[in-house]
């Protein structure tokens, strides 16, 4: 058990240090966007797909080294932290806790940098179709529906340039 709950920990960290890497390169891109710098937010997406990758890479590995404590506790392999928890040591469980609870936090803290992030940038995009827009109209114009949701409208046609005479 000894081993397999090392592993664990080991594993944990590992989840713990890919979270905070993604929300250093989030905070990192939400800095660009609100630069206004769009090659700087356009490089900063293949950095963030790749560290998206080693987080499930990292969670897959945690969950083996998760089954395989359960399993050296002659538990389930689907079996979760709060069922694990009482079956552990008393002198292991604060570090187990400590690490769950940061790792759960840390995964907050992501998705709501993501959400940001994704707000920041849709506006971004409406506020240049809006400008693009008045330039020159498009075949589509869109609005907000009853819900707030965006919907296209086709507007009349008109030339680009209208003679007058």
């Amino acid at each position: 058990m000894t081993e397999s709950f090392a592993n664990l920990v080991r594993a944990l960290r590992q989840e713990l240090e890919h979270y905070g890497e993604m929300l250093a390169l989030l905070e990192s891109q939400q800095q660009q966007v609100a630069a206004r710098c769009a090659d700087g937010v356009y490089q900063s997406i293949a950095p963030i797909k790749l560290q998206a990758v080693a987080i499930q890479k990292a969670r897959a590995h945690r969950e083996e080294r998760c089954a395989e404590l359960a399993q050296s506790l002659q538990q389930a392999k689907g079996a979760n932290f709060a069922e694990l928890m009482p079956l552990l040591p008393a002198d292991c469980r604060p570090l187990l806790r400590a690490l769950v609870e940061e790792n759960n936090e840390l995964l907050v803290r992501v998705r709501q940098r993501v959400r940001q992030n994704h707000l920041r940038l849709s506006r971004s995009i409406e506020l240049m179709q809006s400008l693009i827009n008045s330039l020159c109209p498009a075949a589509e114009l869109n609005v907000y529906n009853g819900r707030g949701n965006m919907k296209a409208r086709r507007p009349l046609r008109r030339s680009i340039y209208d003679a007058v005479g």
